[in-house]
């Protein structure tokens, strides 16, 4: 991997010894490792969806869950903008109008948040014990039988609870369906499956604004009941699908099973498209890598997620999240409440959020062809300067006087092309940098903090964004776009400072550049040297090796 004007770093001495004790033959191991990581940085685009074609297929299966969840979400929120939702759930303001207090619209918001909070740190423990495959089934039998809490809400307390409960298995889909996808593909496709899951946030979000459109004029209770009652399409076809995918073979080399790696890195590839590809090779580096990591931090618990050099691991993949609760994209998820409030029609609201959706689906295509020629960093960071300039200008139309037409779709407009920017950006970047930053023994509980973080960050918005927008408590409308211009600029800086680029490393480049404390601003630029052992370590290898061959003989004797 050649670089201008780069540095070179390589692992620690230290950690070489501590691995080499790990490997019976630690000179194989590495050597097969050395094979394997510069096989997959060689790797094409073309070559991997050739060679892992299952796991493209596999991945997408498990992200489907996220299509459920994106319409879920939107439905709680653009609910609100039913009449008849309205009508059941709230209360009559002055023009004689029924309104969800703003109280009401956060706490339904913030419900659905602290039962994700839940299931993300169940998820960490359960995941980490029972495998990906085992815990993603178990999340969608629970949501089955929460949905049915929701359907049947007669009271709005009783609707709360609902969304609680429904929350806890949203927070298992929301960070395992990322880990799986940048565990079970190579370096090439890590960046368009882990963003496949901002996509699927789109499709959820843009069938669920035809439903909402679809029944927004019903007068009775079924405007609410039947997209509620379609949330019972999703989870009974992903079971059965899902029982037949293969585990992670990363988890299962850190289970010390690595027959069982083996098998199913075979289940996950076509090595008849790829001659070169040699599957022990593979699990040598994944076995390496789980050894480097073991040598800097022995622990996999949330603790040790805040220990070393996995602190500034947590911090890059919690600041990364929480930049989406920060950057305006509330603003999106109130889109057709917006709307209404800037003055648009009910029909008009529910038809621009459909527009929103559909462009920002566009904006993930956009993304894909962009991450590998500009990388990861340079598109968060862009994203966010360009959102500060779009929020602006969406808080200045908002102080023009009331009733201009002009001005009212002017807003709509400039919030779809926000909407643009945030999908090509920040939406979908944020899963990638988030499943690949963390370590690979820590990725499971990383990411869960991670998006805690975001979710803490979300119920605050949640509390702010309809005050903001409601007309019966601060009624800002447009002219909240200034308040997240400010919040967006603050999380613009944050990411020029101390966002590092992944784009093109393996997990074990990145375990030494964070381990050798590279800064942020100079990861792209330095090589990292191939795996390498000294002769006394590859002595010492043999010499275990020879002791552990002795000891058997001894025994047989």
């Amino acid at each position: 991997m050649s670089r201008r004007n780069s540095s070179v770093v390589a692992v620690d001495p230290e950690q070489q010894r501590k691995m080499s004790l790990a490997f019976a033959d630690v000179a194989q191991t590495t050597a097969d490792a050395n094979k394997a990581t510069e096989s997959e940085q060689n790797m094409t685009l073309r070559q991997g969806l050739k060679l892992y074609p299952k796991a493209v297929a596999w991945s997408v299966l498990l992200s489907t869950a996220i299509i459920m969840e994106g319409f879920d979400k939107v439905l709680i929120a653009n609910l609100m903008a039913v009449p008849a939702f309205k009508q059941k759930f709230g209360q009559p303001i002055a023009d004689g109008t029924y309104e969800v207090t703003a109280a009401w619209q956060a706490g339904l918001t913030n419900g659905a948040y602290v039962g994700e909070m839940l299931g993300l740190m169940l998820n960490g423990i359960i995941a980490d014990r029972l495998g990906y495959k085992k815990t993603m089934i178990g999340a969608l039998f629970f949501v089955n039988l929460t949905i049915f809490v929701v359907f049947f809400s007669y009271r709005i307390e009783m609707l709360l609870a609902g969304l609680i409960l429904c929350g806890v298995p949203w927070g298992v889909f929301q960070t395992l369906t990322c880990t799986y996808a940048a565990e079970v593909c190579p370096v090439p496709l890590r960046p368009i499956l882990t963003t496949y899951v901002n996509l699927c946030w789109v499709i959820g979000q843009f069938l669920a604004s035809g439903v909402l459109k679809g029944v927004a004029e019903r007068p009775d209770q079924w405007a609410y009941r039947i997209p509620y009652a379609l949330q019972w399409l999703w989870p009974i076809p992903l079971m059965i699908g899902i029982s037949f995918a293969p585990e992670s073979p990363w988890w299962l080399v850190r289970k010390d099973r690595d027959d069982d790696a083996k098998k199913m890195l075979q289940r996950l590839t076509s090595p008849e498209k790829h001659p070169d590809f040699n599957a022990d090779e593979t699990i040598s580096m994944m076995r390496h890598t789980n050894e480097l990591e073991k040598a800097a931090s022995e622990g996999t618990s949330y603790l040790d997620c805040f220990k070393g050099t996995d602190l500034r691991r947590t911090e890059i993949a919690a600041m990364t999240w929480f930049t989406q609760a920060f950057c305006g994209a509330s603003l999106i998820g109130y889109s057709t409440y917006f709307f209404q409030q800037a003055g648009l029609s009910d029909s008009d609201a529910f038809s621009m959020s459909l527009g929103q959706y559909a462009i920002g689906g566009v904006g993930v295509f956009i993304a894909w062809t962009l991450i590998p020629r500009v990388g990861r960093r340079t598109l968060y960071v862009c994203g966010d300067f360009a959102m500060v300039l779009l929020l602006v200008i969406i808080g200045g139309l908002g102080t023009i006087k009331a009733g201009n037409v002009g001005a009212q779709w002017g807003i709509g407009a400039m919030l779809l092309v926000f909407a643009c920017t945030y999908n090509i950006t920040v939406g979908p970047i944020c899963y990638a940098i988030v499943a690949e930053i963390p370590s690979t023994r820590l990725r499971q509980k990383t990411v869960v903090l991670a998006r805690n973080f975001y979710n803490l960050a979300s119920i605050v918005g949640n509390v702010l964004t309809p005050r903001m927008l409601n007309p019966g408590a601060w009624n800002w409308g447009a002219k909240a776009g200034f308040f997240y211009a400010g919040t967006c600029f603050l999380c613009f800086v944050w990411a020029f400072f101390r966002l590092p680029e992944p784009k093109g490393r393996t997990y074990g480049e990145l375990d030494i550049l964070f381990e050798r404390r590279i800064p942020a601003r100079q990861f792209s630029s330095t090589v990292v040297e191939s795996y390498h052992v000294s002769d006394n370590e590859s002595d010492l290898g043999e010499k275990k090796s020879a002791a552990a061959h002795l000891e058997q003989v001894k025994s047989n004797v």
